[in-house]
């Protein structure tokens, strides 16, 4: 396991995963770190989150799964991935050697497939597990679509997982609620140790030469820049409700834009659809925290979180 420099002017504890700096790459955005190691120096990422787990393998949704849209990118992809065994015996060894903190990310359909992924990935070496009950391109089963579009489903989902590990436990919620303070307390309540947002905003776009829908799914979910603003927002809603940490997700493509979450309440961030376009992004916004803050006159990252003027 890679040791934190407690010197580290960018070191962040959220809520018990300590880690180096506070620049992660996002579920499904950066494989299991092989297709990169020629490209960049992993170990210097705060943490890798992988790709959404299943208990079984899952082929994930018909194509065309991927359309990039004027200013962000719709995916479909439906959580494709070769099954929480083929995970711990495969994938886990490789990720583990690539010297950063693993976020393992899970989904399922149902409380119980949360409990089982949970319990199991417990006995193993990942640093802690994000709990994607917010993923808007599989079908759950929940009164609503979603189980994060509900406070009461969010908190038996979050609940059950924290009964089956000591590791800690991340919720990732979903923008397409009403109120996404509501939802981060629910998860607060039921004992998550901090809470990741946003996943992506449910979109479509139409091919009109032939009169159909771009993705074979026909609506996916929408990253990139064109979300930023939204997610920007329902960060700074969430750090006036919550007291646990906050991971800021949504179309962060450069230090400025990790900036304006840490200034509206993030105390770290994840790397999405900026690892498609650059995969070194990640390393690059992690070097230009650490100038920023030099420049300030900052002792630490913590200096930031939550101090934006109004």
């Amino acid at each position: 396991m890679k040791k934190i420099n407690t010197n580290n002017a960018l070191e962040i504890d959220i809520g018990g995963l300590k880690l180096a700096n506070p620049v992660m790459t996002a579920s499904g955005t950066f494989g299991y770190t092989q297709e990169c190691r020629e490209l960049i120096s992993v170990s210097e990422l705060g943490a890798v989150i992988t790709k959404s787990i299943t208990l079984q393998p899952s082929p994930g949704n018909r194509p065309p799964r991927l359309w990039e849209t004027t200013a962000g990118l719709l995916n479909a992809i439906g959580i494709q991935n070769e099954g929480l065994d083929d995970f711990v015996h495969s994938k886990l060894p490789l990720l583990k050697s690539a010297g950063t903190r693993i976020v393992a990310s899970i989904a399922g359909v149902c409380r119980q497939d949360y409990e089982a992924l949970a319990k199991a990935l417990d006995a193993t070496d990942v640093d802690a597990i994000e709990v994607n009950i917010s993923c808007p391109n599989i079908e759950h089963k929940s009164p609503t679509t979603l189980f994060a579009q509900d406070p009461y489903t969010t908190s038996c989902i979050i609940r059950s997982v924290k009964k089956q590990t000591d590791k800690p436990v991340i919720a990732k919620l979903s923008p397409n609620v009403t109120d996404i303070g509501l939802i981060a307390r629910a998860a607060e309540k039921a004992g998550a140790d901090a809470v990741s947002m946003i996943n992506t905003l449910i979109g479509m776009d139409v091919d009109i030469a032939r009169g159909k829908p771009r993705l074979g799914n026909i609506t996916g979910g929408l990253s990139g820049p064109a979300i930023k603003p939204v997610a920007l927002a329902m960060v700074w809603q969430a750090y006036h409700r919550v007291k646990i940490p906050i991971i800021g997700i949504g179309g962060i493509m450069s230090t400025e834009d990790a900036i304006a979450f840490f200034l509206c309440g993030a105390s770290a961030v994840q790397i999405g659809t900026a690892n498609f376009v650059d995969p070194a992004a990640a390393s690059n916004i992690i070097r230009g925290l650490r100038l920023y803050l030099k420049n300030r006159g900052m002792k630490n990252i913590r200096e930031l979180i939550g101090q934006l003027k109004v």
